[in-house]
């Protein structure tokens, strides 16, 4: 049996299904819009929905909030007002929350960035993905390189606390410059947070049953390895696999998912995670589709975390950030005593997978390269 637990930082993920339409490398729980969105209607199932959730706070504050999608920014700024009002009338804000929006970088969403800001959003999220308009329309999305680099100038001057794009690489017939291009333009820019993701092929999406070619392993290691580099000296940090910030602009909210926080989740195919002083750890998700969930139907499964996955769980959030792994996290946060790892520990440590001090474990630079290899360890 589990110990006691020491309950974590308590986040909420909001998920808004709607898109304009759907990208072909997308295999999130996205919509293509068909006319006008139920907005008001949506909004009224996601604050029932988080009323039934409510138990799970136990008595804590909301450390962050992420609204993510689909594209959140086609709704108004009223809406998602709205929404956040009555959120913080249930669960008290902790102070210095970060309430972060995902937005579309077309300009009509970028327009309301102040408006967003003014609604109580902290932190803008855009999905820019390149500034080769050649590769934006080869991966299905909907703005140009014109309204993406605009949009930045709007999160600039919106007075928003920090905002984030993301950039792909490894995208169809990219080379090694190109994509290092694309890099070298958004560092320009000069976001405070840069998320950098390898393009991947997903099950059920559209580039899974038409796949497009794909740099080779060779170029996907020398844009990883320059790129970085290029992150590097411009002052970003990596704190987290596909993640680079300034100092002090980390995701707060990806951090409490990283560092095996606990977060509540509303809304279409959301999932959360719950612990429980007792010792027990939930997980559950919520409805996929929109007709179902907006007939009331929110939950859709929910299962307890075994004693046997939860060095799994614990070690493959983790080991996804760079900074050293607390080992009083891992007893406080599972109820598990470190006995119970220290085999699979010490075998890591010999294949120089990982540090070890009296108080903490690091994954190392080899160790990153073998993640998958030293996480299978722990599913034992």
């Amino acid at each position: 049996m589990p110990q006691s637990i020491t309950l974590p930082p308590l986040s909420l993920y909001i998920h808004i299904p709607w898109c304009v339409q759907k990208c072909p490398y997308c295999d999130f729980n996205s919509h293509a819009q068909k006319g006008a969105i139920p907005e008001a209607e949506y909004i009224r199932h996601l604050l029932q929905d988080l009323d039934n959730d409510l138990p799970y706070v136990q008595n804590r504050t909301l450390h962050s909030i992420f609204i993510g999608g689909g594209t959140p920014s086609l709704f108004s700024a009223k809406g998602i007002a709205h929404l956040l009002q009555q959120v913080e009338q249930r669960i008290a804000f902790a102070d210095g929350i970060e309430i972060t929006l995902e937005a579309n970088p077309g300009t009509a969403e970028a327009e309301r960035f102040i408006g967003y800001r003014q609604a109580g959003v902290t932190r803008i999220s855009m999905g820019i993905q390149s500034f080769e308009q050649e590769k934006l329309q080869r991966l299905g999305r909907i703005h140009n390189v014109e309204e993406a680099v605009q949009a930045i100038q709007f999160a600039k001057n919106s007075g928003l606390n920090s905002f984030n794009i993301d950039l792909m690489h490894g995208l169809p017939n990219q080379t090694v410059e190109q994509a290092l291009n694309d890099l070298r333009q958004g560092i320009a820019l000069n976001p405070p947070h840069l998320s950098w993701y390898q393009l991947t092929i997903e099950p059920n999406t559209l580039f899974y049953y038409r796949p497009p070619k794909l740099p080779d392993d060779d170029a996907l290691w020398d844009i990883f390895e320059q790129g970085h580099r290029l992150l590097t000296e411009a002052g970003y940090q990596q704190y987290e696999t596909s993640a680079y910030a300034k100092p002090g602009y980390q995701c707060r909210h990806n951090l409490n998912y990283w560092r095996f926080g606990d977060y509540l989740a509303i809304g279409c195919g959301a999932h959360g995670k719950v612990s429980f002083p007792n010792g027990e750890i939930v997980r559950y998700a919520k409805t996929k589709h929109p007709k179902g969930y907006m007939q009331g139907n929110y939950l859709h499964t929910q299962s307890a975390v075994s004693v046997a996955e939860r060095p799994f769980e614990f070690f493959m959030n983790r080991f996804r950030l760079l900074e050293p792994v607390a080992k009083q996290d891992f007893v406080q946060l599972t109820g598990l005593d470190l006995a119970g790892v220290t085999e699979n520990i010490e075998w890591a440590k010999q294949q120089h997978y990982l540090v070890e001090t009296d108080r903490t474990w690091q994954i190392t630079e080899h160790g990153k390269l073998f993640l998958n290899e030293l996480l299978a360890r722990f599913l034992d």
